[in-house]
């Protein structure tokens, strides 16, 4: 299928960066390494994709470490300022527009 691809990419131009390309496989293909016009591809456990962090066990728990990662990553941005206001509300807004919107929608930074 990736040959396929590969191949149809060529044929309007584009062509495949093999060194960025991984696969994920199920438990029903087997170990033999996978490669394209001589190069092996990279397997992968589990990637993000549309902020989301996929694995073929459909696992939540590394998405929900994630998610909470960068919550407390934000909080850090602004404990200080909560700790020192005595206003519940300003606090209540800080956490909710901060660490609330941070775990419901995880911005990825990617390398």
């Amino acid at each position: 299928m990736l040959a396929d691809f590969d191949r149809v990419c060529g044929s309007v131009g584009l062509q495949l960066n093999l060194t960025k390309t991984i696969f994920m496989k199920n438990g029903w293909v087997s170990d033999a390494p996978f490669s394209l016009n001589g190069t092996n591809i990279s397997e992968c456990s589990s990637y993000v994709y549309l902020r989301r962090e996929v694995n073929m066990a459909n696992d939540l728990a590394p998405e929900l470490s994630r998610r909470k990662r960068a919550a407390w990553g934000a909080f850090k941005s602004v404990e200080e300022v909560v700790k020192k206001t005595r206003n519940v509300r300003l606090r209540a807004h800080l956490f909710d527009s901060t660490v609330v919107i941070t775990a419901l929608v995880t911005v990825n930074v990617y390398e």
